[in-house]
């Protein structure tokens, strides 16, 4: 009779060595705010006695963290060991790889607001700058050039990217035209702006006359710009479009246009409607281009065929770059300008994602 040997049991006495000598939730935490809080303190005292707004807050939440990494690593080196340690190590200099890449975005807003909202006013938004000399003032005929102007541009720039991208992945595999159109996309996305708006005022100069400055030279000028980036976001999300929604398409019959219109767009509208905002968060802030082909006016143009017309980012740079007396009116104003060009791009991203979000395709239960 044999007989067959069992592991030995566990006892109470003797914990398992992975959950053993465990810092508790709240030590890191602790730490964090320590490090952060030693870092404020050194600064303090190397501001002291001059302007609290020099206080760098910034630099304070580095060096806290710079702290707080060779704390947390002491510590469960003491407490844990070394594996814990190293791993605790590559999550602080993630969040701190993070944090940096965060700070000049939150500081950049930062100013802009502060900045901005000394004349977020009603005669900011009801005004233009015609018979303005000094204060007051405001900026409605920029906020409608911008509107006009880059609306034109997406209506003329959506339609052929995205069938530039249709042909790419459904049409062009295998093509020398295909790889000829990627190279030429690609050179395109790197150009200089300035460069798109010499290229229009160029045509335009040859054809209607030296000198000539339209609303709709902008729009083209930002299409220029705009095309190459709704290509290439339009084509990598069509490309994940699982081939089995095509296949099952083809199987019943349906078209292959059809099945690009019902089937895969439908199911990358999502991601194509980000990349359409992105394209126009990329050229709603563009001046060079504008200042060439557009101009600037002092009153309110909403005919894109006739005449200059005003836009907020050549608005805001004519307003800081030109000043006149008070100079404090003339700065405040391009801070506001500069506020109202990021609300309108936070508006057209809501609106996206919600237009995104009505027009995905409905996961049914069954």
């Amino acid at each position: 009779m044999t007989t067959v040997a069992t592991p030995p049991t566990r006892t109470a006495s003797r914990p398992a060595t992975l959950t053993a000598g465990h810092l508790p939730a709240w030590a890191p935490w602790a730490l964090l705010a320590g490090s952060i809080a030693v870092a404020a303190v050194v600064f303090t005292l190397l501001n002291l006695g001059g302007d609290p707004a020099d206080f760098n807050i910034a630099m304070t939440l580095v060096v806290g963290l710079v702290i707080y990494m060779v704390l947390i690593v002491s510590v469960s080196s003491l407490v844990e060991s070394r594996r814990h340690a190293i791993d605790r190590l590559m999550t602080a200099l993630v969040s701190t790889a993070f944090v940096i890449a965060l700070l000049p975005l939150v500081s950049l807003l930062f100013t802009v607001v502060v900045n901005g909202l000394q004349r977020f006013d009603p005669e900011f938004f009801s005004f233009s700058m015609r018979n303005v000399v000094g204060e007051g003032g405001g900026a409605v005929h920029a906020i409608w050039g911008t509107v006009l102007i880059t609306l034109t541009a997406t209506i003329i720039s959506v339609p052929i990217g995205l069938m530039t991208s249709i042909y790419l992945v459904e049409y062009g595999q295998g093509k020398k035209l295909a790889r000829g159109i990627t190279f030429l996309v690609d050179v395109m996305t790197g150009i200089p702006s300035i460069v798109a708006g010499l290229f229009i005022y160029s045509v335009f100069a040859v054809i209607v006359g030296p000198g000539t400055r339209l609303g709709i030279m902008g729009s083209l000028a930002l299409s220029v710009l705009m095309i190459p980036v709704v290509v290439r976001g339009s084509e990598e999300l069509l490309r994940i479009v699982p081939n089995e929604l095509r296949e099952a398409a083809f199987a019943l019959g349906v078209p292959k246009w059809l099945t690009i219109v019902k089937v895969v767009l439908p199911t990358a509208i999502a991601g194509i409607t980000t990349s359409i905002m992105l394209a126009v968060a990329r050229v709603i802030g563009e001046t060079a281009p504008l200042l060439i082909t557009v101009g600037m006016v002092q009153g309110l143009n909403t005919n894109l065929f006739s005449g200059q017309m005003a836009t907020l980012p050549v608005f805001a740079y004519m307003q800081a770059k030109y000043p006149g007396q008070p100079p404090e009116a003339f700065t405040e104003r391009a801070w506001a300008a500069a506020l109202t060009l990021i609300l309108i791009v936070m508006v057209l991203n809501l609106l996206a994602r919600l237009i995104a979000k009505i027009f995905a395709p409905k996961m049914t239960g069954r």
